[in-house]
């Protein structure tokens, strides 16, 4: 089961997210195997999606952080700013406390 997790709050640009999403579904793209146990990518408005990721502990994701950050690299252009409090991203994370 997993330990920990972490998600990323995005908002895409207008005229990008079919770009966003592309990137994220080819072979090549930035939905890899082997990130933690489990990834989920929601929609949760018409530009808006989060990124959740599970995974065994606080140090796998901390080992993997170096990769992820790259990986955002990646999208940032096609990403708006949320709110220049938070910026382009919006990360939370921590150790799961319950589950079903």
């Amino acid at each position: 089961m997993a330990g920990f997790i972490s998600t990323v709050r995005f908002l895409v640009k207008e005229g990008c997210v079919d770009e966003f999403i592309r990137m994220h579904n080819s072979p090549d793209g930035i939905n890899q195997k082997g990130i933690g146990i489990k990834q989920y990518m929601t929609q949760t408005g018409d530009r808006t999606f989060t990124w959740i990721g599970l995974f065994e502990s606080e140090d796998q994701i901390a080992g993997l952080r170096p990769h992820l950050v790259g990986e955002l690299d990646k999208i940032r252009d096609l990403l708006d700013e949320i709110s220049s409090e938070v910026g382009l991203t919006d990360p939370a994370s921590g150790p799961v406390i319950w589950t079903s």
